[in-house]
């Protein structure tokens, strides 16, 4: 039965996510402030700022008008930054009068407050208002989305039967969509391995090859799984598509922001240098922040993440970074 689905944040992964469900009939309207993207997608049905060859759907609705995107709207999908997700949600909950299931696509954790973007929408969305949370997360370029390649994901919710109801509404023959009773490992997974990129493109950038990218990703998911016992996550979750599916493809393709942004520190470019050649969002900056902060308050040792903060926000020269992480204490792999 085809839902009623308001997609906000028309960018790369918003209009892919779009564009999936309205292949599979729903009903779909995309709100996003910038109007120029809002009128190319209705008179021209092109995303051109992010996909300048794709031909969108002729179903697919954009507004810059939240009441006109959120009228009758069963489904709430999240693809924002996380920076800004706190805000757009008191925004939302100005405007609804009625109750909804909300989807998150975002990854990232709030520095500061160390808080899941589950946990901020349940702050911030009247509880009247909310049938459900749901995360949707895993190995997913837009880039490939958009063009319909095969792509499989996981979601988790904080009510159970609505796992299966996402997986109907998403599922398709060119997208998958598991399911896991783990909302938190989801979350933390697809948020950490962005700080995981990041190293990936730093050691690209610096001109080495597939044996340090592969001592990362591993050690990479050792750190995450650390933090993710430490906060009550399922450790079968990090070996998923959430987990060590998500962080393969983010460590090892060019389409990753992270991984881009990482290559450029790693060639020479400073961190706002890095930042601003950038066309979308960099996640894993301000995760990077949040993870290192729960590291250090949970006592948890994370070296890598430790060692990506360290260069890029107090400058540390990334080979001297290198240098200290392979000439630390020697220990067992399995401790």
């Amino acid at each position: 039965m085809a839902k009623n689905v308001t997609v906000v944040g028309a960018g790369s992964w918003g209009t892919a996510l779009a564009q999936v469900l309205c292949d599979n009939q729903n009903n779909v309207k995309l709100y996003d402030l910038n109007q120029e993207i809002v009128d190319d997608i209705n008179q021209n049905h092109r995303n051109s700022r992010f996909f300048a060859d794709v031909q969108l759907p002729v179903g697919l609705v954009a507004t810059t008008n939240l009441t006109e995107a959120l009228k009758d709207a069963q489904i709430i999908l999240l693809s924002v930054p996380t920076k800004v997700i706190r805000d757009v949600l008191k925004t939302i909950n100005e405007q609804l009068d009625h109750a909804v299931m909300i989807i998150n696509a975002s990854k990232g954790i709030e520095p500061g407050t160390h808080k899941r973007v589950s946990e901020i929408v349940a702050e911030e969305i009247d509880q009247t208002y909310l049938e459900a949370f749901v995360a949707l997360s895993g190995p997913s370029h837009a880039e490939e989305v958009i063009e319909r390649a095969l792509t499989t994901v996981t979601c988790a919710a904080t009510v159970a039967d609505k796992a299966n109801e996402i997986q109907k509404m998403f599922n398709n023959e060119y997208f998958r969509v598991y399911r896991v009773d783990d909302l938190i490992g989801v979350e933390i997974g697809g948020s950490i391995k962005n700080v995981i990129a990041l190293a990936a493109g730093i050691i690209a950038g610096l001109g080495y090859g597939d044996n340090p990218k592969a001592a990362l990703i591993t050690r990479g998911l050792v750190e995450i799984k650390r933090l993710g016992a430490a906060v009550g996550a399922k450790e079968e979750t990090f070996s998923g598509l959430s987990g060590l599916g998500d962080l393969i493809v983010t460590c090892t393709s060019v389409h990753s922001r992270n991984w881009q942004a990482g290559y450029k520190i790693g060639s020479g470019s400073n961190l706002q240098e890095a930042i601003d050649s950038m066309t979308m969002v960099v996640e894993g900056v301000r995760t990077c922040q949040a993870t290192y902060e729960m590291a250090q308050a949970l006592q948890i040792e994370m070296p890598i993440v430790e060692t990506v903060y360290e260069v890029i926000f107090n400058k540390l020269d990334p080979r001297v970074a290198i240098a200290q992480l392979m000439t630390r204490e020697m220990k067992p792999e399995f401790y």
